[in-house]
């Protein structure tokens, strides 16, 4: 018997994405580029794309499209770390790339919290095995920052150079993360499309001595990315600690 059509394009996506010619998390072409690829329908295209879907090899999200299923990048946010270093000890090569590193009038925001109207500000690309997973701006105050170089900051983590550089101890930051569409510049440093899901993480870390020392927003495909808390004991809500509302 002839094989279907939609079953010759399912079992050649396949073997490209068993090839390693597509690694995890990364999105695969529109269906209507395989429709003209491959001299079919889209409604084959389709049926193609959901018995590889049915066969755990890929997935697909509103606002993204399809793209090979894998384990999202896990955080856990209990304790005072980078994500790279998390990274590393489940054997994945993180890297940074930096992008712009310059001293600017703070935002407005970002002078509130900080406290000062002159920042350096760094932006930066991070990435897991080769692939972009996060698009991070972490801002330090000059006085701050003036010691440090473009070298330092994409060599070494803030954490890191504020310990071994400027022998400022670090003792905790508060974390806020919330839901939002990838802006045009973060989908093209990314390689997702424009408006789809994101997760964007603000952060800022506290000195010993409970000063604000440094405050950083990250950018995170809402496909790749997962962070977890341990919660040490049930309480009397069913609510996950620390969510609120906002206005």
């Amino acid at each position: 018997m002839r094989t279907p059509r939609y079953q010759q394009i399912a079992d050649e996506l396949r073997n490209r994405i068993r090839d390693n010619q597509t690694v995890a998390g990364r999105l695969l072409p529109s269906e209507a580029t395989f429709s003209e690829e491959f001299g079919v329908s889209r409604v084959t295209v389709r049926r193609a794309l959901e018995q590889l879907r049915d066969d755990g090899l890929i997935a697909a999200r509103q606002g993204l499209g399809w793209y090979v299923a894998g384990e999202p990048l896990q955080q856990s946010i209990n304790e005072l770390d980078t994500v790279e270093q998390q990274l590393a000890q489940s054997g994945v090569v993180a890297e940074r790339r930096v992008i712009d590193f310059a001293f600017v009038d703070a935002p407005p925001r970002v002078a509130q919290v900080l406290g000062s109207g002159r920042m350096l500000e760094v932006r930066r690309i991070n990435l897991a095995d080769g692939e972009p997973f996060a698009r991070v701006t972490v801002w330090c105050p000059e006085r701050l920052g003036a010691s440090l170089s473009r070298d330092d900051v994409e060599q070494r983590s803030f954490y890191d150079l504020f310990s071994a550089v400027l022998d400022i101890p670090l003792a905790g930051a508060t974390q806020t993360i919330g839901a939002a569409a990838a802006s045009s510049d973060d989908a093209a440093d990314l390689g997702v499309p424009e408006e789809s899901p994101v997760l964007v993480c603000e952060r800022v870390t506290y000195s010993a001595d409970g000063s604000p020392v440094l405050m950083s927003e990250h950018v995170y495909p809402g496909h790749l990315t997962a962070f977890t808390v341990d919660l040490p004991s049930a309480g009397r809500s069913e609510t996950p600690a620390g969510l609120r509302l906002i206005e």
